[in-house]
């Protein structure tokens, strides 16, 4: 588990908590708001091991990576340009 892997776990627990003292409460901004960083915290872990994943297949079998890193650049390219 990475850094950031670890980061998105604790966000995640930490918005759990803050919308369960939101639902003790009654206080629905406070759920809300407990929701937004499980979210973020979800995210966050999904980036971390999308990045693991993308390590190790470099390492791994450097010519996957290299493809995927060229199929990644066109769609952005393509995501850009359409500005």
């Amino acid at each position: 588990m990475s850094a950031t892997q670890a980061e998105g776990t604790i966000r995640n627990v930490a918005g759990k908590a803050e919308e369960a003292v939101g639902g003790m409460m009654g206080d629905t901004a406070t759920q809300m708001r407990g929701k937004a960083r499980q979210v973020a915290g979800q995210a966050q872990d999904a980036y971390g091991e999308a990045v693991e994943t993308v390590r190790h297949a470099a390492t791994d079998q450097p010519l996957i990576a290299l493809g995927l890193a060229a199929g990644l650049g066109f769609v952005l390219g393509m995501l850009m340009a359409r500005r």
